[in-house]
């Protein structure tokens, strides 16, 4: 008997993580968020060969409306072309400072993955808690029900004073409308799941399984750890140091000038001299040129901007760092305060709240306690009971939590 028990329970949780991957699944294949994340990331990644090409050649012709005579002849037209060529290193250094942009977009997707998966783990698990809290409710809707039926009868004989009918009746109105409430929480929950989903029905989901306790192992220090190797966010900001500290060392490199080679062709015509040698040569010419970085407080002032844009990115890390581990503590304790509560609840209050209502029953129909003492046992048996669920929903939502946290899986 208790082997089949236990094989009913792992099956319940295999059916439940099926469930919950589908969801996880299709809200990675469809979420529109996550979709323009992946497509910055890959607009990103196109910035590196257009940064890392030459610039442009630069074509120039011009007509000679006066022209020029020559010993040759008259030089009626000219074309010319060049290329810059920057300073060795310039174009290395913009390619770099553009991969890390794109390594701080990717980290972004990563961590608009990891919020994605939370957020539908979190609603996934707040909306099963919400059919077992209807279900708990509706039990004990019954159960107060036939008590109601019951203490009429005995109120009708007099063997039950009015008092303790009318304070039944008003408990059975309060369970009711405790059972609305959550009866049309369904459809704001429901909508929450749909939306990470981007589902536009707007029927309701299905009624999930009830929640599982994922069993799990870890110490602080360990999640932690997790936090400072693998956090997305971290490694975003990351990316934007590495890609400053380029952006600095082209920043000195601006000192240097850049280099335009050029070739220019003039079209010349006969000369006026049939005698003349060369005549209607058409001659060919090379040049090199290169800009002159002259204006100093201007360069100066770029190197200080790339310093102080590094700084800050410096600074920010520390920061990012040092918000997430605080996050992740508050998360910790939430995450083993609901442990600790599930336990509790399971092993503790809720059988010896089921045995406090068995004996309160048993008492009732043996005419030695009053309504009541039993109303009071089936109430304090409900708030645990929901308690208990909420106990362990918590417990899963913080525990993904610390999974978007940490990028740790569980």
């Amino acid at each position: 008997m208790k082997k089949a028990f236990i094989t009913i329970i792992l099956l319940s949780a295999a059916v439940q993580a099926n469930e919950l991957g589908s969801y996880l699944t299709e809200a990675a294949q469809n979420n529109p968020g996550l979709e323009a994340a992946f497509n910055q990331w890959k607009a990103a990644l196109e910035k590196v060969p257009q940064v890392q090409a030459l610039p442009d050649p630069r074509f120039s012709y011009s007509y000679f409306i006066e022209q020029v005579e020559t010993r040759v002849g008259p030089q009626e037209q000219r074309f010319g072309i060049a290329q810059v060529f920057p300073m060795f290193g310039k174009l290395k250094l913009r390619g770099g400072m553009a991969m890390e942009a794109a390594e701080a977009e990717h980290q972004r997707y990563e961590q608009q993955k990891l919020n994605l998966f939370y957020r539908v783990k979190s609603a996934y698990h707040e909306y099963s808690y919400l059919h077992r809290a209807i279900e708990i409710t509706q039990q004990h809707l019954i159960l107060l029900q036939n008590m109601e039926e019951v203490a009429r009868t005995r109120f009708q004989t007099g063997e039950l004073p009015q008092s303790a009918l009318i304070q039944l009746q008003v408990e059975l109105g309060k369970t009711e409308d405790k059972l609305k409430t959550l009866n049309d929480l369904r459809k704001p929950l429901s909508a929450g799941l749909s939306a990470a989903l981007n589902r536009p029905d707007p029927s309701l989901l299905p009624r999930p399984e009830p929640i599982q306790q994922t069993s799990v192992s870890f110490t602080d220090d360990e999640a932690a750890q997790w936090l400072k190797e693998s956090s997305p966010t971290l490694e975003r900001v990351d990316a934007v140091i590495r890609k400053e500290e380029k952006n600095a060392a082209l920043a000195r490199k601006a000192r240097y000038p850049d280099i335009m080679l050029g070739l220019d062709y003039i079209q010349t015509g006969e000369a006026r001299m049939s005698s003349v040698s060369d005549s209607g040569k058409d001659p060919l010419m090379a040049s090199v040129s290169i800009n002159v970085p002259i204006w100093f407080g201007k360069l100066k002032a770029g190197e200080q901007e790339a310093y102080h844009r590094k700084i800050a990115a410096e600074n920010l890390r520390t920061d990012q760092e040092n918000q997430l581990t605080a996050d992740l503590q508050m998360t910790l304790y939430k995450f083993r305060d609901a442990e600790r509560k599930v336990d509790l609840y399971q092993q503790t209050l809720l059988p010896k709240a089921e045995q406090a209502m068995e004996s309160a029953r048993e008492s009732f129909e043996a005419g030695s306690l009053g309504y009541i003492s039993l109303l009071e046992a089936e109430r304090t048996l409900l708030e645990f009971q929901l308690a208990a669920e909420r106990s362990l929903a918590d417990r899963e939502i913080r525990l993904a939590e610390i999974e978007m946290l940490t990028n740790h899986d569980f």
